[in-house]
């Protein structure tokens, strides 16, 4: 049985169809002193093994997710998958000042406690794995990226933001395949002050697609879309696994002169074209046979 979080609906719908388990009916209410209520109706059924599908972009999304943990304990299920599609809080995977919490490890903990087993995506630090107290794997989505990509790119150049993403564009170059790989480096010459460019490759005339594992707030990319474009590159793409895309960020993006944006649905929005369900439903049923 599939329950989705309200954040993971169409997510919680295509996996249920890709796995063939049941569409739980889950709904989302709120108590008149703002409190809410996350329920199942299982209607006289318990499952045996339940999928607690809950991408966390908010405070209020932990409390859901740990709310249908616990109702679907309290019906009965003898073992639960909590599949968390984007994490909240996982940037915050150390503390950076005195004083701060590790806030990824303290919403893993919490998370750890009603389930048997969590699947994350592409988290953006990798080592957040470590601070569930059950078995946590990762699933690697960027290779879904290809999906909605034009399939007669001019002498495309996949580009990741940064040296240590490089994986992340070639995962969507080989999907896609064919074309280079690159990625911007950031030489910073004040607090200010920072010049982003390509690594090596030339970009003239060449469709470019940018590859990112989120996108937040779009101020990085919208700038590393403008040296594109200066650069003199064709058609400029922006893909990414989490397209978080927080207040003016489309904005942003669309000011820098993208030619399209292309995100999954492991956050739900205007630009989501392609599904984490097939390789979300292929992790499951690896976690099943073991």
């Amino acid at each position: 049985m599939i329950l989705p979080g309200s954040d993971s609906q169409a997510l919680g719908s295509a996996l249920a169809a890709e796995t063939g388990r049941e569409l739980a009916a889950v709904t989302y209410d709120r108590f008149p002193d703002g409190e809410g209520m996350a329920s199942v109706d299982l209607d006289g059924t318990a499952p045996d093994r339940a999928v607690v599908v809950a991408s966390t972009p908010s405070d209020t999304a932990y409390v859901e997710l740990l709310q249908l943990q616990d109702a679907v304990r309290e019906a009965g299920a003898d073992h639960v998958t909590t599949v968390i599609p984007y994490m909240g809080y996982g940037r915050q995977e150390r503390a950076f000042e005195p004083g701060q919490p590790v806030s990824a490890r303290a919403v893993a903990r919490a998370v750890a406690t009603g389930t048997d087993r969590v699947i994350l995506v592409n988290p953006h630090e990798a080592s957040v794995t470590d601070f569930f107290d059950v078995p946590c794997s990762v699933v690697d989505a960027a290779p879904r990226l290809a999906d909605p990509l034009p399939a007669d790119l001019t002498d495309p150049l996949f580009l990741s933001p940064d040296a240590g993403a490089v994986s992340l564009a070639e995962s969507v170059r080989d999907a896609y395949g064919g074309g280079d790989v690159d990625y911007f480096e950031k030489v910073r010459h004040s607090g200010t002050e920072v010049d982003i460019t390509p690594s090596d490759a030339d970009v003239t005339g060449r469709d470019v697609v940018v590859v990112d594992d989120i996108i937040a707030t779009g101020s990085t990319m919208s700038e590393s879309i403008g040296v594109l474009a200066d650069r003199n590159a064709a058609d400029v793409f922006v893909t990414c696994v989490h397209p978080l895309l927080v207040r003016n960020a489309r904005t942003k993006l669309e000011r820098a002169g993208v030619t399209a944006v292309y995100g999954t649905d492991t956050l739900e929005r205007e630009v989501t074209t392609t599904s984490v369900a097939p390789v979300v439903a292929d992790a499951l049923g690896s976690a099943a046979a073991e």
